[in-house]
């Protein structure tokens, strides 16, 4: 990308079937690039909550777009709510540090992405690695 290609204004750009990137997101992402890692973050199922909901002792609370779990063993993360109430969503760094080990695979299972390249991603994963992925051809 050159400096012709970059944006000439702090506007969200769109792709057609997806949504403009909301202001908040696009000030979160400024301070993740600018170093702030944990920031970045992680949308989840929000079935995600219901090994929580069931379980006594813990707690699951509200409002119209937050909220927190408070489990039995004492750990609280709180999320924020999208989609409809289908997704919810959380910094890396709060998974990291505010949901034990223990629970982060329950959490990992109700991960929701983008559309990835798995090759792309298996290149970046590896050392070294050289994959066959077609021809190399302008875009």
């Amino acid at each position: 990308m050159n400096d012709a290609d970059e944006p000439t204004t702090t506007e969200p750009s769109t792709t057609a079937g997806w949504s403009a990137i909301p202001p908040q997101l696009l000030l979160l992402y400024r301070r993740v690039l600018a170093g702030n890692h944990g920031l970045s973050q992680l949308w989840f199922e929000q079935r995600v909550l219901s090994r929580y909901r069931e379980q006594s002792g813990a707690r699951v609370i509200r409002t119209n777009t937050a909220g927190r779990v408070r489990a039995a063993a004492g750990w609280s993360v709180d999320f924020g709510i999208s989609a409809q109430d289908e997704l919810i969503h959380l910094a890396v760094a709060d998974l990291i540090q505010r949901v034990p080990a223990s629970e982060q695979a329950h959490w990992l299972a109700h991960a929701v992405a983008l559309p990835i390249s798995p090759t792309f991603l298996t290149m970046r994963l590896g050392t070294g690695s050289c994959m066959d992925d077609g021809d190399v051809r302008d875009w």
